[in-house]
């Protein structure tokens, strides 16, 4: 089962899309699947204006087609709607080809923190852009309640997970700095709304771990906060257990896999009651995170809440899963499905036909 999967989100850039899919695709080789990924790479690419850290490829439908052809992939999957998803989007309707798209982040609303662009105008480009696919992956009840309100067409669930080995409680981590620590993890941009965490006054101190195009201006801002420039792995892991509270200030992320690590390292949550952190707390049987309109509030009271109970909820969340969900998409997509064991006995019976 090989799936092509089109993203303009790929390295070197660190964030929540870049890492699903990479977790997904060492998860589906486990399953029987393998995913293969039409990036920028290999294409001439010029900067976003206004975010250079994201390149944007300048590739030609020739050149993609011809990328397409020479995967031979069984299903396309496209998870992002820049100059590669556009590009394999009309690739798969002009040789009508099904193909299934995911919805990983609230474009328009990020676009008109950065644009006076009406939100309405970019939603109805975004609702034309997926609905011409077989399916639309969203992560989260709320998110798929919100864009079926806003005409978009077969929906589908795709949670997220965690790597509970290097994201857990590590009782000797510290960064020598007064407690209690309350920990922001992200891209430092202006829609993460990263302000309205560092302008709170919270005893102890404040750490930002990320990179990102408001970086610079909000390290001479706010002198008084730890930002240690984007982290990974086994150093990314380091930070977070070092801290106590884990503040996620965002109004517009769709899910939030930093919420998930930071649960799994033992921090407790506090964010403002929106989509993300109430979808991915909704199942929690204990307190493991405060939302509130009042974010203060909300980071002083998860400082009372156990890290055992976060540890415990997290580990719900597994890229397995993950990884069958999506793949049970792309099959349902296409007529094939409902689960992914079915395609793989139907490969089994037809390598025991062969002579």
């Amino acid at each position: 089962m090989r799936v092509l999967v089109a993203t303009d989100a790929w390295h070197p850039q660190i964030n929540g899309v870049v890492r699903s899919l990479e977790h997904t695709a060492r998860e589906a080789e486990n399953l029987g699947a393998d995913m293969q990924f039409l990036t920028p790479e290999g294409f001439r690419t010029i900067p976003l204006p206004t975010y250079n850290e994201i390149r944007l490829a300048l590739a030609t439908p020739r050149m993609i087609m011809r990328r397409i052809e020479a995967m031979q992939p069984d299903f396309v999957h496209i998870a992002t709607e820049g100059p590669i998803g556009m590009l394999v989007r009309r690739a798969c309707i002009a040789s009508r080809r099904t193909f299934t798209t995911s919805y990983h982040t609230k474009f328009p609303e990020y676009l008109a923190a950065r644009a006076p662009v009406p939100e309405r105008l970019t939603y109805a480009w975004l609702r034309s852009f997926h609905n011409a696919g077989g399916g639309v992956m969203v992560s989260t009840a709320t998110l798929e309640r919100d864009l079926e309100a806003r005409g978009f067409k077969r929906l589908m669930r795709w949670s997220r997970g965690v790597d509970a080995e290097l994201f857990r409680p590590r009782p000797e981590a510290t960064l020598n700095l007064p407690r209690p620590v309350y920990l922001f993890v992200g891209r430092v941009a202006v829609e993460k709304n990263i302000e309205a965490f560092l302008s709170l006054d919270l005893p102890g101190s404040k750490v930002v771990v990320g990179g990102g195009p408001a970086l610079a201006s909000l390290k001479e801002r706010y002198p008084g906060v730890l930002f240690t420039g984007p982290k990974e792995g086994e150093d990314l892991a380091q930070v977070y257990s070092a801290c106590d509270v884990f503040c996620f200030p965002s109004r517009t992320d769709t899910f939030g896999i930093v919420l998930l690590e930071a649960l799994a390292s033992g921090l407790p949550v506090a964010a403002y009651p929106v989509t993300g952190p109430t979808d991915v707390l909704a199942d929690a049987t204990e307190p493991v995170g405060v939302l509130d309109e009042d974010l203060r509030t909300a980071c002083l009271k998860a400082l009372e809440l156990s890290p055992a109970a976060a540890r415990r909820f997290a580990l719900r969340y597994t890229w397995r899963e993950s990884a069958r969900q999506f793949l049970d998409n792309v099959l349902i997509a296409h007529d094939i499905g409902p689960i992914a064991r079915r395609y793989r006995l139907r490969r089994r019976r037809r390598v025991a036909a062969a002579p």
